[in-house]
């Protein structure tokens, strides 16, 4: 029986997730987490062998959460879920120790063979991000480029959140200009940091100007 634990701050998802499990005879969902905190206090008591890890959480990035279990030295392989395919998000984590890296709108049959996949210890990632990361391997071939070229684009709102900040605008007073919610906020913060690969909002503002992205 393969023991699976997921962390995830959609509960649809996670409710998708669990549905979906429900129906394997050898699989079977043992923790549902929302936030990384809630996942850091059970790791050492619940017992699992698969964790489903999104890399976009409101309170610490995936690529934490896989430093923390791999400075623990704890047996759990990391099979990552994701809406981003981009070259970043999947190298910094694969490097971090995750086995793994599949898309959300991956469908049944592949979810359950990437978790059969990485609880043998084996890598598994979803065509489109193989496509990506082939794509980076023949890129790195040419010219060297600078640090900053492999970052993935940014979409219309998160170049209207890094403005803000830049302009050293709270949280609250960023929702209140744009009309959008405190945890909408954050969770475009969390997602500029882990496209830029920065720890923090200084960061976010060096590289908004070294890449002139504003």
């Amino acid at each position: 029986m393969i023991r699976v634990a997921i962390v995830d701050d959609h509960t649809m998802f996670v409710d998708g997730i669990e549905s979906i499990l429900s129906h394997e005879k050898d699989i079977k969902l043992v923790a549902k987490c929302y936030s990384g905190k809630e996942l850091l206090d059970i790791l050492m008591t619940s017992e699992f062998d698969v964790l489903l890890l999104d890399i976009n959480l409101p309170d610490m990035s995936g690529i934490e959460i896989c430093k923390t279990i791999y400075n623990q030295n704890l047996n759990i392989n990391i099979l990552a879920l994701s809406m981003y395919n981009e070259k970043s998000f999947v190298t910094e984590i694969l490097k971090n120790g995750a086995k793994g890296y599949i898309l959300k709108n991956t469908g049944r049959v592949e979810l359950v063979e990437a978790i059969e996949s990485v609880s043998r210890g084996q890598t598994y990632f979803s065509k489109e991000v193989t496509e990506t990361i082939m794509d980076g391997l023949s890129s790195d071939k040419g010219p060297k480029r600078s640090k900053y070229s492999i970052y993935p684009k940014l979409t219309r709102r998160e170049k209207e959140v890094l403005e803000l900040i830049v302009k050293e605008f709270t949280t609250y007073d960023i929702a209140k200009t744009l009309f959008i919610s405190l945890k909408t906020v954050e969770t475009h913060r969390s997602s500029l940091i882990s496209k830029l690969n920065v720890k923090n909002s200084a960061g976010l503002v060096r590289a908004a100007y070294e890449q002139k992205l504003i």
